[in-house]
């Protein structure tokens, strides 16, 4: 079986108006929830996983903490591809991981990530996503439950939802 984590990355910081929507870093809320989905994940022993980011300023700094406070040992890699990534383009990304990754991690953005989740998983857990969650929070975790066989082979409505963690299932106030 292989996993794909989809994490939307953690609530960013509007207080500078003279950044641009690229630059803007995470807020002191952000990094708090950051730091704990990456205690989850360290729950989780990972080996190695291939952590697949986007280079926006807020994006890359959640997927740096996760990955600090998870004692993962891992360098991101950074893909244009998922900033301001429809669902099509996200699919991309996701088939072009290396057949030798059993276990992926993205980090990245609405609405592309609720997009996706929704086209990855069956018929059943999507409609269970779409009841449970309006929208994707900040610093949601999906985990994804995906056939044996290549990534570029990945077909919609394959997966199973295994759980969505928010930062508020985790008591740490309202998700955004």
């Amino acid at each position: 079986m292989r996993i794909l984590y989809l994490l939307r990355h953690a609530k960013s910081s509007w207080k500078d108006e003279t950044l641009s929507d690229f630059d803007r870093p995470l807020k002191g809320r952000g990094r708090k929830a950051a730091e704990h989905m990456g205690q989850v994940l360290a729950e989780e022993k990972l080996k190695s996983p291939l952590v697949i980011s986007s280079p926006a300023v807020r994006a890359r700094e959640t997927a740096e903490l996760v990955l600090e406070s998870a004692d993962l040992g891992v360098e991101p890699r950074f893909d244009e591809r998922i900033y301001e990534a429809d669902v099509r383009t996200l699919l991309e990304v996701v088939r072009s991981i290396p057949a030798s990754a059993n276990t992926a991690i993205m980090v990245g953005h609405n609405p592309g990530f609720a997009d996706l989740l929704r086209l990855l998983v069956s018929d059943g857990d999507r409609l269970g996503f779409t009841k449970a969650m309006k929208k994707y929070p900040t610093a949601g975790l999906a985990v994804i439950d995906l056939p044996n066989g290549a990534w570029r082979e990945l077909s919609p409505r394959s997966g199973r939802l295994d759980r969505f963690v928010t930062p508020k299932s985790l008591g740490l106030g309202e998700d955004e």
